[in-house]
């Protein structure tokens, strides 16, 4: 019995052994474990050869845009009043984007303004002008400018045909006056440390304003003309010998003109008659009218000339000097492809205070 049971101790001894020797390993040695971690990475290495390289991202470069430099007096031609434009169509002056560099260009070294003191103001011209091969009425803006030590005048005239006599008042009164103009990089340096020799006709009456206006001070707008007055030129209204007549007829008004030098005014009235514009029993009515308003302009002329005369005489030679030597520019606006073409509609005539311009540019 005893034998038998040591029989059995040294089986159960061996079979540890023999599990240990046929199956597999529970710890392994530090050279199993390095080859093992080789060859797990040469297996990534095979998986990560095997997924398709992914497409680079091609970045396109941004394309660079350019703006061209402000030009320093680029938007001088915007600043300057554009003096009897009717409200209601002055975003029609700005509807092209029309080009003054030849305005610019003058006050460069070498150009007709270079080194004056220059006033400039605005006036718009309604013409038939061909744009894009078809015409068309356009509103064409032109800048005058007055090459002068002093300003040319402080005062606006305001007439129309509907109006019976012009007047002359002074700029303030219609919310007009001279300010410099500071070019685009002096904007951000003090008005009064600039000398500025360029001065505008500007306007401070804003057009959201007008709503609360009678009509009749917003037409004034619309008739005013820039005045101006030389001394050494006979105004032609001392010259003239033509009366504005608007007689008050019951039927209707009466407008025409009379010359006193070359009308008879009783051949004058029957005419008038007889094209049925005056009723015959208003004949003497509109006689008497016509030679009282013969008498006043008559007066107004004689007034002038003595006042043209009285100016004369309290003139400095240095002022008489200045209106000598004061010149006249009427300025339009260069060609270019987004404006019509004005070359053909230039005119010298400015209006009938300052007459025709020195040059046209």
């Amino acid at each position: 019995m005893k034998k038998g049971t040591k029989r059995g101790a040294k089986s159960a001894a061996t079979k540890p052994e023999e599990e240990t020797t046929n199956g597999p390993s529970q710890e392994e040695s530090p050279i199993e474990q390095v080859s093992k971690t080789s060859h797990d990475e040469e297996m990534k290495d095979v998986e990560v050869k095997k997924k398709p390289a992914k497409r680079a991202r091609v970045v396109k470069p941004e394309k660079e845009e350019y703006f061209e430099d402000e030009r320093n007096l680029e938007d001088l031609w915007k600043q300057v009043f554009p003096v009897g434009t009717e409200w209601d169509q002055l975003d029609m002056v700005y509807k092209y984007k029309w080009n003054f560099q030849n305005l610019e260009e003058a006050f460069e070294e070498g150009g007709k303004l270079y080194g004056h003191k220059v006033y400039l103001f605005g006036c718009t011209e309604p013409q038939m002008v061909n744009y894009q091969d078809q015409g068309t009425i356009t509103l064409i803006p032109a800048v005058v400018a007055i090459v002068s030590p002093f300003p040319p005048s402080d005062k606006i005239g305001i007439n129309s045909v509907q109006r019976e006599a012009e007047e002359i008042v002074p700029m303030k009164q219609m919310k007009m006056d001279w300010v410099p103009y500071i070019p685009l990089e002096n904007r951000g340096s003090q008005v009064e440390r600039l000398k500025s020799q360029i001065f505008i006709l500007g306007c401070t009456q804003r057009r959201a304003g007008l709503k609360q206006m009678k009509i009749d001070r917003v037409k004034k707008f619309e008739y005013c003309l820039p005045y101006f007055y030389h001394p050494f030129q006979e105004d032609e209204l001392e010259q003239s010998t033509v009366v504005s007549v608007l007689f008050p007829a019951e039927s209707k008004p009466v407008f025409c003109e009379f010359d006193w030098e070359l009308d008879e005014l009783e051949e004058f009235t029957d005419k008038l008659i007889e094209e049925e514009e005056l009723d015959a029993d208003q004949k003497e009515a509109f006689k008497d009218f016509v030679k009282e308003k013969v008498r006043e302009q008559k007066r107004s002329n004689r007034e002038a000339r003595e006042a043209r005369k009285k100016k004369l005489e309290e003139m400095s030679e240095e002022t008489k000097a200045a209106f000598h030597n004061m010149k006249f520019y009427k300025f339009y606006p260069v060609p270019s492809p987004d404006t019509p073409d004005v070359s053909s509609v230039k005119s010298s005539f400015i209006n009938r205070y300052y007459g025709k311009a020195h040059e046209v540019l």
